[in-house]
């Protein structure tokens, strides 16, 4: 496979029920990378020899988003070094990358579940076993030695790109930090089990400094979610003193995740195909089904934050957001 975009996007034949996705990039090729000189396949670390933090940069938790492993691919073959700390790079679930198939893109986002849902301690020190899962046991040192950590992500379906902070104030300060792209989120994550910004090292215990953040770059295999990536890499590189970059123009803006709406049947449909960052104004407003039941705006002024428009019994179908007025109501 060859990194880099694509002249034109082309379309590809998703599983019964999507619709077509444009194919504006092709997958990069990761084998100058893959062995990694961490201990961990597919992690790299940058030493600058000299005292800083530990930034940690991972892409591809799902498998088919591969917007982030391009851009960390392009550091790594520019023979980038950090001019303070150590800068490590990562390629997680490799084994899902490697089944891509443009004929069925949305197909390997994972192996067997989700390496999005397994970070608590229920599970990594559990006796399960499953691909993801172990994959995130041979991660977990490598996070727990991170003073900050930025997870690459890319969406299905359309929505404005945003940093996710999870629940904490330490997320959202280096998501402010980093402040690209423009809008950030706080939220409590999903029912179906801790993403990686929820990982107890980065939430738990007072005396803790670690801080993670999620970035939500754009659609799938969009070659502006490329340079989103690179954008938002770039500051957080700025930010911890390994690289120069000019910082964000603006203060981003901020919503807090006030509800998570999880489909509780097979028969989740909205009212229309909404997109992440749209606003609903008034109280009260149906805007899905889920089976027999309406869904509706618990206040006035909420943002959908990332609706799936195709979504099945169990999975988080969209979250709702209060819009919060930065200069009263954050510190």
């Amino acid at each position: 496979m060859s990194s880099g975009q694509t002249p034109e996007p082309q379309p590809c034949l998703p599983p019964a029920g999507l619709p077509e996705f444009a194919l504006g990039l092709t997958p990069p090729d990761l084998t100058p990378y893959a062995a990694g000189n961490t201990g961990v396949r597919g992690f790299t670390t940058l030493d600058s020899g000299r005292p800083g933090p530990h930034v940690l940069a991972v892409s591809l938790i799902h498998g088919n988003e591969f917007a982030g492993a391009i851009v960390l691919a392009e550091l790594l073959g520019a023979n980038f070094r950090p001019k303070c700390g150590r800068l490590t790079l990562g390629f997680a679930n490799l084994t899902a990358f490697a089944r891509f198939d443009a004929g069925n893109p949305t197909a390997s986002r994972y192996v067997e579940e989700d390496l999005n849902r397994v970070w608590d301690d229920y599970q990594l020190f559990g006796v399960r076993h499953s691909a993801e899962l172990d994959r995130a046991r041979e991660i977990r040192p490598l996070v727990d030695s991170a003073d900050m950590l930025l997870d690459l992500h890319t969406m299905l379906w359309p929505a404005d790109p945003s940093l996710l902070c999870g629940a904490g104030p330490r997320g959202r300060n280096l998501a402010f930090a980093i402040g690209t792209p423009g809008q950030v989120i706080a939220d409590a994550g999903h029912a179906g089990g801790k993403r990686l910004i929820d990982y107890g090292r980065f939430t738990e215990g007072a005396e803790q400094h670690a801080a993670c953040v999620l970035v939500e770059a754009g659609q799938h295999w969009h070659p502006a979610t490329v340079t989103q990536c690179r954008a938002t890499l770039r500051s957080l590189l700025r930010h911890a003193g390994m690289a120069q970059a000019p910082p964000p123009e603006h203060k981003p803006s901020f919503a807090q995740v006030v509800q998570t709406i999880t489909a509780r049947s097979n028969r989740f449909h909205f009212i229309r195909p909404f997109r992440g960052g749209d606003v609903v104004h008034r109280a009260g407003t149906v805007i899905a089904h889920d089976g027999e039941d309406k869904v509706v705006t618990p206040e006035d002024n909420m943002m959908l934050v990332m609706p799936s428009l195709r979504v099945s019994h169990g999975q988080t179908a969209v979250r709702l957001a209060r819009l919060v007025r930065l200069e009263n109501e954050l510190p």
